[in-house]
């Protein structure tokens, strides 16, 4: 199959990468700098340093070059490079093959989910899904097992496209609950965010499975609301990325927790990271989507009110463990 990768970040690089092995692969990306620079040294030194990339990995900053021929799409943007992609196809004037996207969260300013973005931009796609679980982009690149969801309200589309791109290295299931899988994928990073301070304050393994199990709950109410299955929440897009996310070392939203901890400012944590964190625009948006709909998350407010209110810590600490008992259901004892 050719395959235009579109965004050469850590993650789209990659994806060009498992799928190289097996596929003709374009990765495009915005900036001819950058091209240059993994054309000379065949690795993207800025995302991914030390990982070779293979020759027969074409690269390429001219986005109709890359989609020419294409028989799939595949976007891989942080949610708030989504929409300018989308715009940048459309302006191409052509018919365009079916098209995944692999970012997590919910646009800044209109909390629309991923897919909601890709229809109002590009409403002619003959088929269209997201890609989404729990997956580190290094360990993928280094050619480690990994297991996602492609995602598609075409269940047929989902089927066959998982089936040809599914590999030894990188399985993948299909699912036809696409908005359960992006809001898993979504609100997973604000929980890593919670996981984080929890972590970077030594409150212990018994705090960290409290937080990942009710931010677990949190993610199914809204998810449910938004009209999502239960079970979707219990598959790689929902319990198994909020694992990884939550506990892995790699996370950079579980750091933005734990410089939260250290009491370092936004601002400043966001500049020592050096990559986007997700999370920390989406907290905003989820709590907003939340608040609409009328369901609870805590843990999301939480985050929030260290994100965006100044709050410490150890306040939103005592602010949730100071909760009213309830049920595990959510009603209250008495």
């Amino acid at each position: 199959m050719k395959i235009a990768v579109l965004g050469a970040g850590a993650w789209g690089t990659a994806l060009a990468l498992a799928y190289a092995a097996e596929h003709d692969v374009t990765l495009w990306a915005r900036n001819a700098e950058q091209v240059d620079a993994m054309e000379g040294a065949r690795e993207n030194a800025r995302y991914l340093p030390g990982v070779a990339l293979p020759a027969s990995l074409a690269l390429t900053a001219d986005l109709a070059s890359a989609v020419a021929g294409a028989e799939l799409l595949l976007v891989v943007t942080p949610i708030a490079g989504l929409r300018p992609t989308l715009r940048a196809l459309a302006a191409l004037g052509q018919p365009l093959p079916p098209l995944l996207w692999a970012c997590k969260g919910f646009e800044a300013g209109s909390s629309l989910l991923p897919h909601q973005v890709v229809a109002e931009e590009l409403p002619a796609l003959p088929a269209a899904g997201a890609l989404s679980g729990p997956s580190f982009a290094l360990e993928v690149a280094q050619g480690l097992p990994c297991a996602v969801t492609l995602a598609s309200e075409d269940a047929a589309f989902a089927r066959r496209t998982a089936l040809a791109l599914n590999s030894t290295r990188l399985r993948l299931y299909a699912n036809d609950d696409l908005v359960g899988v992006e809001v898993g994928g979504a609100v997973k990073n604000v929980m890593a965010i919670a996981t984080g301070v929890a972590d970077g304050l030594g409150f212990g393994m018994n705090a960290r499975a409290a937080l990942i199990t009710r931010g677990l709950a949190e993610i199914s109410r809204l998810a449910v609301a938004l009209g999502a299955s239960p079970q979707t929440m219990m598959g790689l897009a929902g319990m198994g990325d909020l694992i990884l996310t939550c506990t892995g070392t790699l996370s950079r939203n579980r750091q933005v927790g734990l410089k939260l901890a250290e009491g370092k400012s936004l601002p400043v944590i966001l500049e020592e990271l050096g990559h986007v964190a997700e999370g920390v625009p989406t907290a905003r948006e989820v709590l907003t989507m939340a608040e609409r709909l009328e369901v609870d998350m805590p843990i999301t407010a939480a985050v929030c009110a260290l994100l965006y209110h100044g709050a410490s810590p150890q306040q939103v600490v005592g602010d949730l463990m100071g909760r009213a008992p309830k049920s595990e259901a959510g009603e209250r004892l008495a």
